[in-house]
């Protein structure tokens, strides 16, 4: 199994995070080197799987890729966006909330 095995679903990532992620730390061009790089990692775990398991998983802080097995010989593949916001308020640590 290969990177381009998975062109469609590849494109279809980039294509969204084009057009709907916004997104200060990469332009499309290092989001699609992202994406590929996961992808081999997720081949990677998929292909080298404990017996009984299903899945292949890689991520990073932006992104979920997921290869699930099927009864067919090609995995089903789900890349999702970690999305969040920098910013995000920390929580307050408990001792320092208790303080009168």
């Amino acid at each position: 199994m290969k990177v381009e095995d998975f062109a469609m679903e590849i494109a279809a990532a980039v294509k969204a995070y084009d057009k709907y992620v916004v997104c200060v730390d990469k332009t499309p061009e290092a989001f699609l080197k992202s994406v590929e790089s996961l992808m081999k990692k997720a081949i990677d775990a998929y292909e080298n799987r404990a017996p009984g398991l299903r899945h292949g998983i890689a991520l990073d802080s932006f992104l979920t890729i997921m290869l699930s097995q099927t009864d067919a010989g090609r995995p089903l593949c789900g890349i999702y966006f970690n999305l969040h916001t920098p910013h995000k308020k920390k929580p307050v640590p408990a001792e320092k909330q208790s303080n009168p």
